[in-house]
């Protein structure tokens, strides 16, 4: 079974057994005048409206690529997952609205033992089915499933608190209802603000993973002939397509040819272990017949590291022939002037050796 079909099944089932939960809890709350049960069921509902745009998010994010999008409409899987949060936030603040209303006005509750059941039945309910859902998220990398699984546990939570605020009542007299509410409306508003920044940030272009990008480029540097892996870039347009480059560094003596093959063998590797097309791939060349060139390195990499901010310099490269210098730098984003910084080391690089042209690029930190 495909992804999409598996997205779509679980959502169905998730339709299904929140508009069956939602029935039964309004009718329970309204017969019981319990405003957190209400509130429960609404957000039952919201549930099954997040399941219902999973599925026509899917639908559209696996149309074929055309003329004017050709990396195809994966990325409407985050704006679906932008609407879920958005419906969210929706239930939380009006339940917020609603249980202030009843604090203000309070009515009396009357817990049977039919509802308590009930009520007790959809916590157990509620928890299988988070974590079926948010396993499947997890396994076909959805990050709507994932949502939804994550709110359906938390739900199961809420669920239970009723089942404390009833307790309360019945053998203390007080009444909490109200109250729960409004705490189980800010858990709401909560989850959707944090649904909601995630997608947001998928959207704006959120950094790679630390495990995902060290274990492309160790699978980079498995070859012999690459001296290690840098400046990986990776674009999202979907679950199911990932597009990137590198860098890596290769000795000075490869043709062209070997290069050629070289690259292919690395892009045939990363597709097959990591799913990754690596539609352009750079080279430095490192020397390998100079011994002057080992030791500038050494002291122009001892010199460099030492300053506060730089996190990594790579594809250090000595021309003697045309007297150049040329290695790349990576400044942390918390440098409060990384500008100031990368003329600094540029200066003092320059000084230490001013028969040399020196030249720096100047990296981001876009992955680790």
């Amino acid at each position: 079974m495909n992804r999409d079909k598996v997205i779509v099944k679980t959502s169905i089932i998730g339709i299904l057994a929140n508009v069956f939960l939602a029935s039964f809890k309004a009718i329970v709350g309204i017969l019981s005048s319990s405003i957190a049960i209400v509130l429960d069921a609404v957000n039952n509902l919201s549930d099954a409206m997040s399941s219902v745009i999973t599925i026509i998010g899917t639908k559209l994010a696996g149309k074929r690529p055309d003329k004017n999008h050709p990396y195809g409409y994966g990325r409407i899987e985050n704006l679906s997952t932008v609407l879920i949060s958005v419906i969210v936030l929706y239930a939380g603040i009006t339940s917020l609205v609603e249980s202030i209303k009843k604090i203000i006005r309070p009515s009396v509750p009357d817990y049977s033992a039919a509802a308590l059941i009930i009520v007790a039945a959809a916590v157990i309910v509620k928890i299988f089915l988070g974590l079926y859902v948010k396993k499947t998220g997890e396994k076909v990398k959805s990050d709507s499933l994932i949502a939804s699984g994550s709110d359906a546990l938390l739900d199961s939570v809420i669920s239970a608190s009723t089942l404390v605020a009833a307790a309360i009542y019945l053998i203390f007299d007080i009444r909490t209802e109200a109250w729960l509410g409004a705490v189980i409306s800010l858990v709401i508003i909560k989850s959707g603000l944090e649904m909601l920044g995630d997608s947001l940030s998928n959207i704006i272009g959120k950094r790679i993973s630390s495990e995902f990008s060290k274990e492309i480029k160790q699978t980079v540097c498995s070859f012999p002939e690459v001296q290690g892996a840098y400046d990986l870039v990776l674009h999202n347009y979907g679950p199911d397509l990932m597009i990137g480059s590198v860098h890596i560094e290769v000795p000075d003596t490869l043709t062209v040819a070997e290069l050629d093959k070289l690259e292919h063998r690395i892009t045939e590797t990363v597709l097959e272990k990591h799913k990754v097309i690596l539609t352009g791939i750079s080279v430095y060349a490192a020397n390998t017949k100079n011994d002057k060139a080992t030791q500038m390195y050494s002291d122009i990499r001892r010199n460099v590291m030492s300053h506060e901010y730089i996190m990594q310099i790579h594809g250090f490269y000595l021309d003697e022939e045309n007297m150049t210098i040329h290695f790349d730098i990576i400044i942390d984003f918390a440098a409060p002037d990384s500008a100031e910084l990368y003329d600094h080391i540029l200066t003092e690089t320059q000084q230490a050796y001013p028969d040399y042209n020196v030249s720096i690029t100047l990296d981001t930190d876009i992955s680790d």
